[in-house]
C-alpha cells in the first residue's frame, strides 16, 4: 500500500495527540492523547478508535502529557499488546500520570454512576481502568536521546530533546518506500526559548514532511526572560496579598508545578516575597515533583527546583481530609492544584470554596482550551458553574502567559526555519484554527503558502513522491471540523442555565418569575412538537 498519514487528534484543536503512518511494512502510531476541552472533543476518548488496535505494529510516544499519552492504556484494553517507545524521563514520568489517570477515570465513573442510579439512568463504564494503565507501563521501552532505532522493518527513528517537559521529544521517523527513503519530523509539544528547566529545542533539518504545533502560534511574548517571568509572578503574588484569603494557582501537575514551587520559593529566599506557606494540592504533582527530582542532573538548574521542593514553606496535601483541611486556612496562602484548565482534579474543589470571595485570587498561568471551565474564567465570565453548582466569580481572575510550554509565534517560525530546506509539506497541528491561520500568516516568506496544510481529525494523505495528497474520506467524521477547537451546546446550556437563574433572582416578585418561567416552558413546548 502507499506511505499513508492518517490525522486522529489535535487537528484544528489543542488536544488528543494521535497520529498514525500506514507502511508495507506495518501501522505505527505517534502518541496516543486524551482530548480535552468541550464535552464535544471529549466525548471522542470514550469512542471506539478510528482503527484497528491490535493491528499496530508500534507505538512512539513524544511525553507523558495527558494529551499526548492519557489513551495509550485504551489502546492496550482494546488489543494493542506491541511495544511503547520513550524516553528514559517519558517513562517515569507515565509510570505515574497514567495510573493517576486511570484513578480519575475510575472515581469519577462511580460518582457518575451513583447519580445515574438515582435517576434510574443506565451506568457507564471508564474509559480503561487501573489494571488497563498497569498493563499498558509493561509494553514501555526506553530510548535515549539522539538513538537510531528500529520500531518497524525499514523504519527508523530517533528522538529530539523538544525543550517542553522532562523527557520530552520531538520524533524523526524515516520510512524505506520502494527507492525512496521518505522523512518526517513529528514536532510534538515545542518548548519556548526561555523554559526553566530545560535547553532550547533541537531538531534535524533537510526533511519531507513537517509536522509542528501551533498552540501559541498568533502570539508574542515580551521580555520573556527568567527575571521577568519570576517579577511578573511576584508583583502578581503581592498584589494578592489579603490577611483572610488566598491565591489559587490551577497549574498542570507535571512541570507547570514545579516550575512555579522553584520561583516561588527563590522569591521568597531573596526577599522579594514575604514567607508564605505554598500547598501543592495534588498527589500526582507530588510523585511527579519526586521524578523530577530524581532527574534532576539532566535538567537546567535542577539544583534550583531541588532547593525549592524541599523549602520550607513547600507541603503538599495527600489525603482528601488534607485536601478539604485547606478550606479552613484563615491566613493568605497559596495553592497550586491540578488540572491547569480547572477541568478536573482538586482545584475545582478550592474554586468552589474562593471564586466567590473578593480576598481571593486566581491566577492562570496556562494555556486554557476553548470550553473549558478555565477559559469560561479567563474570559471574564460573572458567573460559573462547577460540578453542577452555580457560583458568582467575585474573585480578582488574574492571567500570565510566561510559564507557558509552548513555543510562541515568533519562536516556531524560528524553529520551523533551522528545519529547513522542507522538501513537500509542511502540517500545523496542535492548536485552535486562529492560532494556526496566525502562525501561517507569520510564514510569509518562510514558505510557500500552498505547501501549508491544516488537516482536520480522521483526515488522511498519502505520501506520494510528489507530495502529500488528500484522500477522500472512507468513513463518516467522528466530528466535523468546525465543531472542534471551540464552545459546544454543553457550553451554551451551561451559561443558558446561568442566565435563567440570574433572570429569576432579577424579577421582582413571584408573578413576575412565574412569567418567566411560562414563557421557557412554551418555547420548549413548542420546539418539542
Amino acid at each position: 500500500m502507499p506511505l499513508r498519514l492518517t490525522f486522529h487528534g489535535a487537528s484544528r484543536c489543542v488536544t488528543g495527540s494521535c497520529f498514525r503512518l500506514d507502511t508495507d511494512r506495518g501501522q505505527l502510531l505517534v502518541d496516543c492523547g486524551m482530548f480535552q476541552g468541550p464535552k464535544t472533543e471529549k466525548e471522542l476518548n470514550y469512542r471506539p478508535f478510528p482503527f484497528v488496535p491490535r493491528d499496530l505494529g508500534a507505538v512512539i510516544l513524544s511525553h507523558a502529557h495527558i494529551d499526548h499519552s492519557g489513551l495509550l492504556p485504551k489502546l492496550t484494553r482494546h488489543g494493542y499488546a506491541g511495544p511503547i517507545y520513550a524516553t528514559p524521563a517519558t517513562v517515569d514520568l507515565a509510570s505515574v500520570m497514567l495510573p493517576d489517570s486511570a484513578y480519575i477515570q475510575e472515581t469519577e465513573v462511580e460518582q457518575l454512576n451513583r447519580r445515574n442510579a438515582r435517576r434510574k439512568r443506565p451506568s457507564v463504564e471508564p474509559i480503561y481502568r487501573m489494571a488497563d494503565a498497569t498493563r499498558c507501563l509493561g509494553q514501555f521501552r526506553e530510548v535515549g536521546y539522539s538513538t537510531w532505532f528500529e520500531p518497524l522493518p525499514g523504519v527508523r527513528a530517533r528522538f529530539w530533546n523538544a525543550g517542553h517537559l522532562l523527557g520530552s521529544a520531538s520524533i524523526e521517523v524515516e520510512v524505506k518506500d520502494g527507492e525512496r527513503t521518505v522523512r518526517l519530523l513529528f514536532s510534538a509539544d515545542i518548548g519556548p526559548d526561555y523554559k526553566l528547566l530545560h535547553p532550547d529545542p533541537t531538531g534535524p533539518s533537510g526533511l519531507d514532511y513537517i509536522l509542528c504545533e501551533g498552540t501559541y502560534g498568533d502570539r508574542d511574548r515580551i521580555d520573556a526572560t527568567a527575571e521577568n517571568r519570576r517579577a511578573v509572578l511576584r508583583d502578581e503574588v503581592r498584589a494578592a496579598i489579603n490577611p483572610r484569603g488566598a491565591m489559587l494557582i490551577p497549574s498542570f501537575a507535571v512541570e507547570r508545578a514545579q516550575e512555579l514551587i522553584s520561583d516561588l520559593a527563590q522569591l521568597m529566599r531573596e526577599g522579594a516575597l514575604p514567607e508564605i506557606p505554598i500547598y501543592v494540592d495534588s498527589p500526582l504533582a507530588s510523585k511527579a515533583t519526586q521524578v523530577f527530582a530524581e532527574h534532576a542532573a539532566d535538567l537546567d538548574h535542577g539544583d534550583d527546583l531541588v532547593r525549592g521542593i524541599r523549602s520550607r514553606n513547600v507541603r503538599f496535601t495527600q489525603t482528601v481530609e488534607e485536601s478539604k483541611a485547606l478550606d479552613r486556612l484563615d491566613h493568605f496562602h497559596i495553592v497550586i492544584a491540578a488540572s491547569g484548565m480547572c477541568e478536573a482534579g482538586r482545584i475545582r474543589h478550592r474554586l468552589k470554596n474562593w471564586i466567590w470571595r473578593e480576598e481571593a485570587t486566581v491566577l492562570l498561568v496556562g494555556f486554557q482550551a476553548q470550553g473549558t471551565l478555565g477559559r469560561i474564567i479567563k474570559d471574564g465570565a460573572s458567573e460559573v458553574r462547577i460540578q453542577g453548582d452555580a457560583f458568582k466569580v467575585e474573585a480578582r481572575i488574574r492571567a500570565i502567559d510566561l510559564y507557558s510550554g509552548h513555543a510562541d509565534g515568533p519562536e516556531l517560525v524560528a524553529w520551523i526555519g533551522k528545519r529547513l530546506p522542507l522538501r513537500h509539506q509542511l502540517f500545523l497541528i496542535h492548536g485552535e484554527v486562529p492560532a494556526l491561520l496566525g502562525l501561517q500568516a507569520r510564514l510569509d516568506g518562510v514558505l510557500d503558502p500552498e505547501r501549508i496544510v491544516l488537516p482536520a481529525i480522521d483526515q488522511a494523505f498519502d505520501l506520494t513522491a510528489e507530495g502529500a495528497r488528500a484522500l477522500s474520506a472512507v468513513a463518516p467524521a467522528r466530528v466535523e471540523p468546525d465543531r472542534v477547537g471551540r464552545p459546544d451546546w454543553h457550553n451554551d446550556a451551561s451559561a443558558l442555565l446561568l442566565d435563567v437563574n440570574d433572570a429569576l433572582s432579577a424579577a421582582a416578585d413571584d408573578k413576575a418569575r412565574g412569567v418567566i418561567i411560562r414563557r421557557l416552558r412554551r418555547a420548549l413546548e413548542e420546539e418539542a412538537r
